[in-house]
């Protein structure tokens, strides 16, 4: 790979799953200097759910530069160009999409939405640990993938082969 790859994952309220996935992709070292993450979401909720700020923190991953945002912010001219769009979790999946400038390549890699889990404190901090966990294991299959020996199917069955894991 000659450039860094911008990689946006979505989900509709941009306050949980997608926000521990753009962290992850930017601090996971087998993706640093491979891959730059964003999120955003149909329907942002404008903050970020306490419990991933809390793990992010725990995991020692940087929160500052995190926040809930739309998905139109990267629809514009002067947005970066994507290369690669994930939804998270379900409702983004069959929402309509806008159009991404540089027809990136999409996958759905969807899961239950932590925030919905109901219980004690240590069962929602479970729920939200797993799903840190799931999205950093795709996260670490997606980067370690042979990006320059695959054509652009191969590829596209690769990306969208990872939400079985």
């Amino acid at each position: 790979m000659s450039r860094v790859l911008n990689v946006l994952f979505l989900c509709t309220g941009n306050s949980a799953r997608s926000i521990l996935a753009e962290a992850v992709i930017n601090n996971l070292a087998i993706s640093q200097g491979k891959f730059r993450g964003y999120s955003a979401g149909s329907h942002p909720k404008g903050e970020i759910n306490p419990y991933v700020l809390a793990l992010l923190r725990k995991s020692q991953i940087a929160t500052e530069n995190l926040r809930s945002k739309s998905w139109d912010e990267f629809g514009q001219p002067d947005s970066p160009p994507l290369d690669f769009v994930f939804t998270v979790c379900d409702q983004a999946a069959g929402e309509q999409c806008p159009f991404w400038p540089g027809q990136p390549m999409t996958a759905h890699w969807g899961m239950p939405d932590p925030a919905a889990a109901e219980g004690s404190d240590i069962d929602k901090l479970r729920a939200f640990a797993d799903t840190f966990m799931v999205l950093r294991r795709r996260i670490e299959l997606f980067a370690s993938l042979p990006f320059e020996k695959l054509d652009r199917m191969a590829l596209q069955q690769q990306v969208s082969n990872i939400a079985q894991q």
